[in-house]
């Protein structure tokens, strides 16, 4: 559910004319070229190479590594000012492509299917705006941020000793939204992404003969009541406060010898909420039932906690800055009633800084993201690029 609300027609036109059509162009060069070179989080080596070269081609300006295999780049004003931190993702997923065209992934078993190839292009196009049109005041620093997917690149940026440094008044980020007209601008105030974590619960009985399982301790029934416990406390309506969703993800157990019963097993449980209190609470909760459930069947339990993504907070004054940026672009609104149940470590940087994410309408009708036959549409790049470019100017002056 959403609360719709029309600002004027759209003409993509408007979007272009902050940048010239020779950029918009090498935009969709690069695109597509980091499309057909994707690389998983962590590896993004050449990815890295290629944004530093295009931006020292293109731009006015010296790029620095950080976070590992990412890029930050800065833009300063001649006065003192705020500074601006916009992000854009530029890591791949292990999803091997079905598509086509001259610029399908080059990888096998790894594309871009969630369209970080093209928000990377966004922020390039917004480089190179900012190099022919310099701000008066303040610092803008483009943030091309690794290991997105994997939700460890926003804590390595964080950690990374030169980031440390900065001083930053508000972040901004957006994501590509499939299933939204084109060029929509979709806006949420508090919560706009969930809370998600994954767990590995590791189960570790005794293997005994099929015959004879008494003589062992077969992890079937704890497997089994963990699976029950977590659709117990699941609430997956996205409309309360309260949304808790425990999703079984992948369940192992013994080997294909028929005359043995199973010694070991494993749950693999995704586990999302609004609330980082009512995460934290039921998380506790599913560990103290799982330590229950197993000692009663004589199983030693180990939970292991990984790929953890903090919820992103919008702040009501960053959102105000992006619903200004698409009246003065002329782009059409929505506003969401719930968040969003996917996880996006942008979350980690709403969580420290005033900022806001929000989403860009990629088309109705084009395959959902983290689907085989995904594409970025270059044509919302120019889109995007306005809309940052106007974002910064409003937080600039604010």
């Amino acid at each position: 559910m959403f609360i719709a609300k029309p600002v004027w027609f759209f003409n993509a036109e408007r979007a272009m004319m902050k940048i010239e059509k020779k950029h918009i162009q090498s935009l969709k060069q690069i695109r597509k070229r980091l499309h057909s070179q994707p690389e998983l989080s962590g590896q993004e080596f050449n990815t890295q190479r290629q944004i530093f070269d295009f931006l020292e081609r293109h731009c006015s300006v010296k790029p620095i590594a950080v976070g590992g295999t990412g890029v930050l780049a800065r833009f300063k004003g001649e006065d003192k000012g705020k500074s601006i931190l916009i992000r854009g993702d530029i890591d791949a997923l292990p999803i091997q492509e079905i598509n086509e065209f001259e610029h399908r992934s080059k990888t096998e078993g790894v594309s871009h299917k969630c369209g970080h190839d093209g928000h990377a292009a966004i922020l390039l196009g917004l480089a190179i705006l900012l190099s022919e049109n310099p701000i008066d005041k303040g610092i803008v620093y483009l943030l091309f941020q690794p290991s997105e997917e994997n939700g460890k690149g926003a804590e390595q940026v964080l950690n990374d000793q030169y980031f440390k440094t900065l001083q930053i008044d508000y972040v901004f980020a957006l994501h590509n939204l499939p299933g939204f007209p084109s060029h929509e601008v979709v806006t949420k105030q508090g919560e706009f992404t969930s809370n998600v974590k994954s767990v590995i619960v590791k189960l570790k009985g005794k293997t005994a003969h099929a015959a004879e399982p008494e003589k062992g301790h077969n992890p079937a029934i704890p497997i089994a009541r963990i699976i029950q416990y977590s659709d117990e406390r699941t609430n997956n309506n996205p409309s309360s406060k309260d949304f808790f969703l425990i999703t079984p993800i992948h369940v192992n157990m013994g080997k294909l010898a028929y005359g043995t019963s199973a010694g070991y097993g494993e749950v693999h449980l995704t586990i999302r909420s609004w609330s980082t209190q009512l995460m934290e609470a039921e998380c506790n909760k599913l560990e103290g039932q799982i330590e229950t459930i197993c000692r009663a069947e004589h199983i030693n339990s180990e939970t292991v906690w990984l790929e953890e993504f903090y919820a992103n907070i919008n702040n009501a004054e960053a959102v105000s800055f992006i619903s200004s940026a698409a009246e003065e672009n002329q782009l059409p609104t929505h506003e969401l009633a719930a968040p969003f149940k996917w996880g996006e470590d942008f979350g980690l940087f709403t969580q420290q800084f005033k900022g806001a994410m929000f989403g860009l309408g990629a088309g109705k009708d084009i395959p959902a993201l983290h689907n085989p036959d995904y594409d970025f549409p270059d044509e919302i790049i120019p889109t995007g690029v306005a809309m940052f470019h106007s974002i910064i100017k409003k937080a600039l002056n604010s």
